[in-house]
Formats: structure tokens, sequence, C-alpha cells
């Protein structure tokens, strides 16, 4: 079991790291160049990357063959929301209220939710 659980997350982590380009270049993308407002720039980049990650951790890391997809999904996304939440306020602790640089923030914000995002998604979602 324990080797079993451990390979789930190297591969949830491998997904992960796809789903920081998807965040970090949607983020970018939308702050530096569109001018949103970074919180919004941020929850953007974050719900993108959050479903590329269903759709490769559903078919790769967790082999789902559950077949209320729209279940699975909405699941998924309700703990992306959450980890959404803590991503948000781990930024705005580190940058706003520390002074730590934004996107420096952003890689710390993203270690923490990645765990909450598998633990919960082990037991929960797949």
């Amino acid at each position: 079991m324990p080797t079993v659980f451990l390979l789930k997350f190297v591969k949830f982590c491998i997904v992960g790291g796809s789903g920081v380009l998807v965040d970090f270049g949607t983020t970018w993308l939308l702050k530096e160049k569109v001018r949103l407002n970074r919180y919004l720039a941020n929850a953007c980049g974050f719900l993108l990357a959050a479903s590329s990650n269903y759709l490769l951790n559903r078919l790769w890391t967790f082999a789902s063959q559950n077949p209320h997809i729209a279940a699975e999904y909405m699941t998924f996304v309700a703990i992306a929301l959450v980890g959404l939440g803590i991503n948000s306020l781990v930024i705005w602790l580190l940058s706003d209220k520390w002074g730590w640089q934004f996107y420096f923030s952003k890689i710390v914000a993203t270690g923490a939710v990645t765990l909450w995002n598998f633990a919960m998604n082990y037991w929960l979602t797949f």
C-alpha cells in the first residue's frame, strides 16, 4: 500500500508540474499583458490548471473508471476551490503582509496546495 500511495503521489506531482505551467502561464499573461487584478489572474490560472489536472489525474495518476465523470469532476473542482482559497491566503500573507515577491509567494502557495489537493483527491475523488 505505501508504494502505491507514493507512486500515485509522484504521478500527481508530475501532473501538477504541467498544471504549474498552465497556472503560471495564464496568471502571467492575464496579470502582465491583460492587466487584470493579480488575484483574479491568479484565480483564472489556478482554475484552468485544475481542469487540465483533473483530466490527466483521472486518466493517468488514478486511472479512474468511475462512470460518473461529472460528479467526480465537481468533487475535484470543489477540492481545487478550497485549494484556491488556501493558495490566495498564502499569497496574501507572504506578498501583501510580509512583503515577499509575488511569484515567489505563489511558488510557496503552490507547494502547500499540492499537499492539500493530493490528500483530498486521494481520499474523496478517486
